[in-house]
């Protein structure tokens, strides 16, 4: 059953910050003092990325963007933000004015201006300077009880939608900024739980209709917001063996394809929704990102590494050249080539044939203070 409710001015659904999963180490404890620095990358014979600040087995390159000027940029669970320019890697840390070291999303408006969105909140770059940019949180917010994010207040997910309008997901809510004020996005209380700090969403986006679609972790289904009212959509079986796992009945919205249909993605595999029905594909490891590429091909990152043309899958693995297993971000730029974030902060460059690595672990030397 379809479940419709009407928005009001209260609070609204909380977001889990995605790195609750992205990276399961430790909370970011001492923040560098260092700022961040450039580097050609000596090993190779292309730039690399440097991690300067630890190589952890769970730290990742959570989030990918290419701006109107052609840069790259790479947001990272601990080595903080890099920028690539095709000559050359800028990382840029706290000392340099981000907020946290964990960057989490990426987005670039109309106007030009990078809004990064880190587990310590939100910041702009106009180009010169990082200035963060604070969101007034409601009187009514619901405690967080999950511990692990008791001192944060993270942007997992952020859009522009068509009107303008920037939307952000943050563990304290979903919130609406018209380029003066943010205002928290709410439903009533008949959305069966969004009010709760058991129901979050984690990731918003947007269909060629307008509307906006949003999923979490403890969501059950996917929301559906269309401009006036929210519709849950609930998600079928996506195991044929045995009931579906209560781990499995949510959904991240990801990207609509060439055809209309929006995919989903969780810890089991992938839906396709036409509009009408879903579709469950039940695919191996954990699907993270689903991006469509300039010949339609749909990519899925995740425990593997594949590409589905319509009909069927081929899967990328080692053989290719993929050291690093876990793909956590996936960009194609404007050449038609794919930038893949992996686990223990890896970055590679995938010409469609095979890999090439474009990260390397140096950490700082200590120094006597």
């Amino acid at each position: 059953m379809k479940k419709h409710c009407s928005p009001t001015q209260a609070f609204a659904f909380l977001a889990i910050l995605f790195w609750g999963t992205a990276c399961n180490g430790p909370a970011e404890k001492a923040l560098p003092t260092e700022k961040g620095s450039e580097s050609n990358g000596l090993a190779g014979d292309h730039p690399k990325l440097i991690k300067t600040l630890g190589n952890p087995r769970y730290g990742n390159v959570n989030c990918s963007l290419q701006d109107n000027a052609g840069n790259l940029w790479f947001g990272t669970t601990q080595n903080g933000l890099y920028r690539y320019d095709g000559h050359s890697f800028r990382q840029f840390v706290v000392a340099d004015g981000l907020p946290s070291n964990e960057v989490s999303s990426l987005l670039q408006d109309k106007a030009g201006t990078l809004w990064i969105g880190t587990r310590a909140g939100l910041c702009r770059y106009d180009g010169k300077t990082f200035a963060p940019v604070p969101i007034p949180l409601p009187n009514n917010l619901p405690p967080n009880t999950n511990p692990y994010y008791s001192d944060s207040h993270g942007v997992s997910s952020m859009l522009q939608a068509r009107n303008g309008k920037l939307w952000f997901v943050t563990i304290d809510g979903v919130y609406v900024y018209d380029g003066h004020s943010f205002t928290p996005f709410a439903v009533d209380a008949a959305a069966n739980g969004f009010l709760t700090s058991n129901d979050k969403a984690e990731r918003v986006f947007e269909d060629r209709a307008g509307n906006l679609w949003f999923g979490g972790r403890t969501n059950d289904g996917v929301y559906r917001y269309d401009g006036k009212s929210v519709t849950h959509l609930p998600l079928p079986e996506l195991f044929q063996n045995g009931p579906k796992p209560k781990a499995h009945s949510w959904g991240w919205p990801q990207v609509q394809d060439k055809d209309g249909n929006i995919w989903f993605s969780n810890w089991g595999g992938a839906y396709r929704y036409d509009g009408t029905s879903f579709t469950p594909f039940d695919l191996p490891g954990e699907i993270m990102r689903i991006v469509e590429d300039k010949k339609g091909n749909l990519w899925f990152g995740g425990n593997e590494f594949s590409r589905y043309d319509g009909k069927s899958f081929t899967r990328f693995t080692t053989k290719e050249r993929l050291a690093t297993p876990g793909v956590w971000s996936i960009l194609e730029d404007n050449t038609g080539k794919l930038w893949v974030g992996t686990r223990e902060t890896g970055l590679y460059l995938f010409d469609g044939k095979t890999f090439s690595t474009y990260s390397d672990y140096k950490p700082k030397p200590a120094t006597n203070r």
